[in-house]
């Protein structure tokens, strides 16, 4: 059952927009006071005509409209369900700290740690350094990189692809990198360990629409962006290595911690 909520009209102020708009609005109002929670399966196109006295064409317009901004997903045969958002929450000042205990990888460690399951699968292969990663890198576009590529999950779900290119001249001194599985200790642990320590690094974020592969990759609905994280690290002589993460946008939420944390903290005097 669904509750009923004003009707769409040919008159009045409602009737200034079109009316797939209407019923758009009004589902969306509904899903964010709770009416459908995340999950909760919509009513069908034909109960939605008869509620709004519109054709199942246009009850199709507003809900693809909302399919298109995320907030719902259809599926053939299935109808129409309320986006589930199982948030996953990053801290990007840890992640790769070597002072933070890890049992394995940063990813895997801050996944277990927040009582989820992690999942990985990897690529390694060398790869022509793109135009933007050999920039990072100061090394000259098309040079010989490895590219360790993983796939990434959280209790079965994508999540993320984590591409990160390392410069020829760092594999002589660390032949693990080219070789293909998963590196217990995290590559920026191992790299520490044979001589190359990271000591800093230099983050970019941006957000776009998905390609095609990411979209397939990530499972990613319509209307749903990519965040994408660029970070360049660097030994206390050159850049060591790029790394370009895609997340769901819709899946995924960053945080920084800069500075003294202790007033977070501390109970108000």
């Amino acid at each position: 059952m669904y509750q009923q909520v004003e009707r769409v009209s040919h008159d009045g102020g409602m009737s200034k927009q079109p009316k797939y708009r209407q019923v758009a609005d009004a589902l969306r109002r509904e899903i964010d006071n709770g009416t459908y929670p995340p999950g909760a399966r919509l009513p069908s196109e034909s109960e939605l005509s008869a509620r709004f006295d519109a054709s199942r064409n246009t009850v199709r317009s507003g809900l693809g409209l909302l399919v298109t901004q995320g907030l719902v997903t259809s599926s053939q045969g299935l109808g129409y369900e309320v986006a589930k958002h199982e948030v996953f929450e990053l801290n990007a000042s840890r992640f790769e700290d070597l002072s933070f205990p890890q049992n394995g990888d940063a990813y895997s460690t801050d996944v277990t740690n927040a009582g989820r399951r992690p999942h990985q699968t990897f690529r390694v292969e060398i790869h022509p350094a793109p135009d933007d990663v050999a920039e990072r890198l100061k090394v000259e576009p098309g040079s010989r990189t490895v590219l360790r590529f993983c796939h990434r999950f959280v209790d079965d779900v994508p999540w993320s692809t984590q591409a990160t290119y390392y410069p020829s001249w760092l594999v002589e001194e660390a032949p693990r990198l080219a070789e293909p599985g998963d590196i217990e200790q995290g590559t920026t642990r191992y790299l520490a360990e044979h001589g190359t320590e990271q000591v800093g690094y230099f983050d970019e974020i941006s957000t776009r629409m998905p390609t095609p592969d990411e979209a397939r990759r990530l499972e990613i609905g319509a209307g749903v962006p990519v965040l994408l994280w660029m970070r360049t690290g660097y030994s206390d002589q050159r850049p060591i290595r790029c790394t370009v993460t895609t997340f769901r946008g819709d899946l995924n939420r960053m945080n920084y911690e800069i500075g003294d944390q202790a007033g977070r903290e501390n109970e108000p005097q």
